[in-house]
């Protein structure tokens, strides 16, 4: 889940490389969410999708007697609720933001715009929707058969950027299923080996080769 990702003929008349879906910041109005706000609920029937400009959203499922688990969070560059749309069934979970957040309404109409203007979006879909996929089939793998030091480990390899984690404690252990203490010591760990150095809501990742070898020291 895991977590940034324009001329002016035609308002889908470019497409950028490096992310195809900046065509939508163009093009469609964006909606400016605060801390804690709902983007969308579980169970409800999904008219749309939404890409999320910048900010960040925490990705959840609702039990009926009101406790949550967190499946992910999302950052920049993001799709969220596509599953649901594309599938037409009720919403398997809920997506509230965690700080304030640029988020675009994606509805079919404007799909199939961006679609018939610039095909090779279609395929970026099908990749980014890939990605997905691969990352639950990753996260299921991992709660089966590695422990909590190890998922932590894949965990911190996965949501690299530039050598560098942005999340907190309570939220890494949201992601693989063990509490902040137990992410608190793990990290601890680590830092004491010299492979990552931490501060306030940031961990550098300074020898990602340790994490890799000892995340899945069975991997050749």
């Amino acid at each position: 889940m895991p977590f940034s990702q324009r001329e002016k003929s035609h308002p889908f008349s470019s497409i950028s490389q490096e992310n195809p879906w900046l065509i939508l910041e163009e093009t469609q109005p964006i909606k400016l969410y605060g801390p804690n706000q709902l983007v969308y609920l579980q169970q409800e029937t999904a008219q749309q999708f939404y890409y999320l400009k910048s900010g960040k959203v925490r990705i959840f499922l609702s039990s009926p007697e009101g406790e949550e688990k967190t499946l992910s969070f999302a950052g920049p560059g993001s799709l969220l609720g596509e599953a649901s749309f594309f599938d037409g069934r009720p919403r398997v979970s809920s997506a509230r933001t965690l700080v304030k957040s640029e988020i675009i309404t994606v509805t079919g109409e404007v799909l199939l715009q961006c679609f018939r203007q610039n095909p090779e979006l279609a395929m970026e879909l099908c990749r980014y929707l890939s990605g997905t996929i691969r990352m639950l089939s990753a996260q299921v793998d991992s709660m089966a058969f590695q422990q909590a030091d190890q998922r932590l480990a894949e965990l911190l390899l996965q949501l690299e950027e530039n050598g560098t984690v942005t999340a907190t404690h309570e939220e890494l252990g949201a992601l693989i299923g063990v509490s902040r203490v137990t992410v608190s010591r793990v990290l601890g760990a680590f830092t004491r080996r010299g492979w990552i150095s931490t501060g306030y809501g940031q961990i550098v990742l300074l020898q990602p080769q340790r994490l890799t070898g000892f995340s899945r020291p069975w991997k050749p």
